[in-house]
């Protein structure tokens, strides 16, 4: 399970050391860790990181289609948690040193920096293999963070493809790509000189850029654009 540790100005969230899908468990658990970096008095950013193979393999389908009646339910719940992410009210970056997938790929675009280790590890959006189309939230944020690449948009969604840190970096899809035992350290020193912005400014900044993916994701009358 994520587990929230904080390093000077900095909070480092591990994701876990699994492959980190969005059980309801793990989704309520990250929720309650940013609950906390908010709360936090004074100048503060967040990395999230993993621990292993993964950073995280995205939507917990064993449990999904277990509990399929609460399909609406669960979507609502991991839109959700894009739509906190993407306006939290400080900087936040993502130590990919793992297999990036799926909603766990979708995870990583709404933070506001992402480094990937170079030598290993995929970041992929596997959906059009796996036959589970994008929701209309998930669309909109993909397209939204990778406004200034929407070829790579297009050939993420389309056609599968599995990046490897140095493609994605010339894809737009991250920010850095970098040495395996570098990337957490990397991500905790592009964050702590970002951690002086944190407050509700930079909420209302995020917010107002990413007005329409926020009112897809938050879009609970019809999530799945049905």
């Amino acid at each position: 399970m994520p587990t929230l540790d904080r390093q000077d100005t900095v909070f480092v969230l591990d994701l876990g050391d699994g492959e980190n899908r969005f059980h309801p468990d793990w989704i309520a658990a990250v929720g309650s860790a940013l609950d906390e970096v908010e709360k936090a008095d004074g100048p503060r950013a967040l990395v999230t990181a993993a621990t292993g193979k993964f950073y995280s393999n995205g939507l917990d389908l064993d449990w999904l289609f277990a509990h399929a009646d609460r399909h609406v339910d669960y979507v609502v719940s991991v839109h959700g948690l894009f739509a906190r992410l993407l306006t939290l009210p400080v900087v936040t970056v993502a130590a990919l040193q793992g297999h990036t997938f799926a909603a766990g790929a979708m995870f990583s675009l709404a933070h506001d920096v992402r480094v990937m280790r170079a030598d290993r590890g995929f970041w992929c959006l596997p959906e059009a293999d796996i036959n589970i189309p994008f929701t209309p939230g998930m669309s909109a944020l993909i397209q939204a963070r990778l406004a200034l690449a929407p070829r790579s948009a297009h050939e993420a969604m389309v056609t599968a493809r599995r990046y490897g840190g140095h493609d994605a970096l010339a894809a737009g899809i991250v920010d850095h790509a970098v040495d395996e035992d570098a990337v957490r350290a990397t991500t905790v020193e592009i964050a702590a000189a970002q951690a002086g912005k944190a407050g509700d400014t930079l909420r209302t900044i995020k917010s107002r850029l990413y007005a329409p993916v926020l009112a897809a994701l938050r879009d609970t009358d019809n999530p799945l654009g049905d």
